[in-house]
């Protein structure tokens, strides 16, 4: 929510066209054509940066952060807690300002929502492969959310070590399945979100911010094992630096997207 969210949901979004005009149009010349005229419309100038930053990311959370977290919980999510909070003035800037009162209140109805979603505890279900396929697809979906993780909905429904076992075990059927959810969520979601960024921009703007709002609880440094909220009680003070530091970074990063906007915009 840095100010490349809706552009990475707009590109997604023209990929995920231009894949389905490739697969499925009959005239192949004409659906190339037609795949080429969507990826144009990609902004490859953000999204290819986005993803090659998501890849040493993703080694540094693997490497260090998920060590981290199994060892130093509440300061790591303090950290997180402060970043995503911060994170919150993008939607809501962006939604523009004079918030109706119905906007409020779906804004603070969804907050409740996902307040209590996230604070679920964790289930243990069948891993069955209709399950695996519905629970993938549904984790896929909060990919495209701001706030939200895949991973801890997989958590939420009991299946995420059983995930990371069948990847560990190279049970190929179980991958299999799990990536068709996967691709089944994003295919449908995404578009379902880019069409409505593009529609209904302010209001989804305001429900998102309602999402994001609402799963910072699942970010609170101290809960217990079925997640429910703790005081504040061991490396009070760590934790509270790191989130300071983690909004301090994030507004950081806004306020420069800004100032290169502006400059952008001034440029002759």
């Amino acid at each position: 929510m840095t100010g490349v969210y809706e552009t990475a949901v707009t590109g997604a979004g023209h990929t995920l066209t231009a894949v389905r005009l490739l697969a499925t149009g009959r005239d192949r010349a004409a659906a190339r054509a037609a795949a080429r005229a969507e990826l144009r419309r990609v902004r490859w100038s953000v999204v290819v940066p986005l993803l090659l930053g998501m890849v040493p990311g993703l080694l540094v959370t693997v490497r260090f952060v998920a060590p981290l977290l199994d060892e130093h919980p509440a300061p790591l999510y303090a950290l997180f807690l402060g970043m995503t909070a911060a994170a919150l003035v993008v939607p809501v800037r962006m939604a523009g300002p004079r918030w109706s009162a119905p906007e409020v209140a779906g804004a603070v109805a969804v907050a409740a929502v996902v307040f209590l979603l996230v604070g679920l505890p964790p289930q243990h279900l069948t891993p069955s492969y209709p399950v695996v396929l519905v629970a993938a697809a549904v984790a896929a979906c909060a990919l495209a959310l701001p706030g939200t993780s895949g991973s801890f909905l997989l958590l939420t429904f009991g299946l995420y070590q059983p995930t990371l076992a069948a990847l560990n075990e190279r049970d190929w059927a179980y991958v299999a399945v799990f990536v068709a959810g996967i691709a089944l969520g994003l295919g449908a979601f995404v578009k379902a979100l880019q069409w409505l960024l593009e529609h209904r921009r302010r209001g989804t703007l305001v429900l998102l911010s309602g999402v994001m709002a609402g799963a910072l609880r699942a970010l609170w440094p101290w809960q217990d094992d079925d997640r429910g909220l703790l005081a504040p009680d061991g490396q009070v003070g760590l934790a509270a630096a790191l989130g300071v530091v983690g909004a301090a970074v994030v507004l950081g990063l806004v306020a420069a997207e800004r100032r290169a906007r502006r400059r952008r915009a001034a440029a002759p």
